[in-house]
């Protein structure tokens, strides 16, 4: 048998569904991209970084000391988020700004354990704000800090984020879709 460090066994048993993928698509087509620019699946550069965190919680990010936002939300006037041209640099694998946000949707086999390591690591960054989003629960615990949150689900009418004034319908997250014709 493999011994595997607890986030790379997390990484394989982090397999996104189908409600993890519809979520997702969701949340970043009600973001105001006015305001801000959401991105998918960016490796943030940890490295730029780890001088913020404790050994200890670089050591619980595992070896590849890799995070991996389900979705991350930049200042939309932030220049230096945009298309790079290939032509006049290479594009980036990982990126060392941290996001304004960070958001987490639970996938059907993920656990919140090694969630929580990286919303403590994302707070060491300087991220303002981490969404944890359970699809299967149809609720959001919006993190102010790593120990405080508000948790909304179908009851509330929408999300709300106070660090970043973000407001967003429940319904649109979480809602059926209406087929028409």
């Amino acid at each position: 048998m493999i011994d595997l460090h607890p986030t790379e066994r997390e990484h394989l048993l982090d397999m996104p569904s189908l409600n993890h993928a519809l979520v997702q698509a969701r949340l970043v087509r009600l973001i105001d991209e006015s305001r801000f620019v959401p991105l998918t699946e960016l490796s943030l550069d940890l490295a730029f970084h780890a001088h913020k965190m404790t050994e200890s919680l670089l050591n619980s990010l595992g070896p590849s000391r890799e995070l991996k936002p389900d979705i991350c939300l930049y200042d939309a006037h932030d220049t230096n988020i945009d298309i790079i041209d290939v032509g006049e640099s290479d594009d980036l694998m990982r990126v060392a700004k941290e996001p304004l946000l960070a958001i987490e949707i639970l996938s059907p086999s993920q656990g919140t354990r090694d969630i929580f390591v990286k919303f403590r690591a994302y707070f060491a960054m300087g991220v303002k704000s981490c969404w944890l989003v359970d699809p299967a629960m149809k609720m959001i615990d919006v993190f102010s800090t790593a120990t405080d949150s508000n948790i909304y689900d179908m009851s509330d009418e929408q999300v709300i984020d106070k660090n970043l004034n973000i407001q967003l319908p429940m319904l649109k997250i979480f809602g059926k879709r209406i087929l028409v014709g």
